[in-house]
C-alpha cells in the first residue's frame, strides 16, 4: 500500500500562512483596520511541498 508523504509545515511562517497587520486607523463603528499578508514562500496554505516529490529523476 503506497503511503503518501505528510506535508511539511512551512519553515517561513511556521503554519501561520496569513496574518493580519493592524495599519493604526479605525472605522467609523470603531475597529481597527487590517491588511491580510500572506506567506510568499507557501502562498498562504502553511505547508511545504517536499523537494524529492518536486524533483524529476533523470540522467
Amino acid at each position: 500500500m503506497p503511503q503518501t508523504p505528510t506535508p511539511r509545515v512551512c519553515s517561513h511562517c511556521d503554519g501561520f500562512p496569513v496574518v493580519h497587520i493592524t495599519t493604526g486607523s479605525r472605522t467609523p463603528d470603531g475597529q481597527r483596520r487590517t491588511l491580510a499578508a500572506a506567506c510568499p514562500a507557501c502562498q498562504g496554505t502553511g505547508t511545504r511541498a517536499l523537494q524529492a516529490a518536486l524533483t524529476s529523476a533523470g540522467r
